[in-house]
């Protein structure tokens, strides 16, 4: 079954809507220039109330681990979503994490990745797609990487300035290189950026990830989901769960 991630929650309402209609995690943004920005405070009486079973994932950009480590104890997060700088190859820069992170984390770690940064052309994209393919490859005089360990991948449809919910899709079909390097090195797909009750199912085709995540797609307007929306979007993904396990 598709991981659903119903994303910018700012009101228990919506938040609520999302685990009626079935989503498996909530999404809280943690940056101050998105429309959808929420206080911690806020985020923590929203969270609290949601069942344990439900992922309340903490969104955030920036590489300073004091920038969101409070906010993960405050809000009692269960994963942290990060944004994959640019600088390194993603096996370069998950390792260097690892041997400054060696201490036990109690939350799962996901990162995004925006697409300007690898569909520019067939070059980057065939780059990219090898290095998913060995990011979890254990390799002499690396330390072990832990099981849940940035398994998990977020392809998003920012770009620098603007690392998410623009609303706008990906072209899918390019991706599937790096979607195939993924499932070959082990790792999680979530497809994220313009995603609609209209087209998740088409992403799911071109893609087939392990989970899609939707913000300003299932919105009345921003920061303010439209619960026929939301509903709409969980079921699409559960209609193309069903015909796939057909086929």
């Amino acid at each position: 079954m598709t991981w659903v991630k119903i994303c910018g929650i700012t009101n228990l309402e919506d938040a609520l809507v999302a685990v009626e209609a079935g989503a498996n995690a909530v999404g809280f943004v943690f940056y101050e220039k998105s429309p959808r920005n929420i206080d911690p405070e806020a985020a923590a009486m929203i969270a609290k109330t949601l069942p344990a079973k439900v992922e309340k994932v903490g969104v955030f950009v920036g590489d300073s681990e004091s920038d969101w480590l409070d906010i993960v104890s405050a809000v009692e997060l269960t994963a942290i979503q990060r944004h994959l700088g640019v600088r390194k190859s993603p096996a370069e820069e998950l390792l260097t994490e690892l041997i400054v992170h060696q201490g036990k984390r109690r939350f799962k770690e996901f990162r995004s990745l925006s697409s300007s940064s690898f569909l520019a052309d067939e070059q980057s994209i065939g780059l990219l797609a090898e290095d998913f393919s060995r990011v979890r490859r254990r390799t002499p005089g690396q330390p072990r990487l832990p099981e849940s360990f940035c398994e998990t991948f977020f392809l998003d449809s920012g770009g620098p300035g603007r690392p998410g919910g623009t609303g706008e899709p990906f072209e899918w079909s390019k991706a599937i290189p790096i979607a195939e390097g993924m499932r070959k090195g082990g790792l999680k797909l979530v497809v994220a950026g313009g995603l609609t009750p209209e087209n998740v199912r088409e992403a799911m085709r071109i893609l087939n990830p392990w989970g899609v995540d939707v913000s300003s797609g299932v919105e009345a307007k921003p920061g303010k989901k439209d619960p026929d929306k939301v509903r709409a979007f969980v079921r699409a993904v559960r209609e193309a769960d069903k015909a796939n396990s057909r086929n």
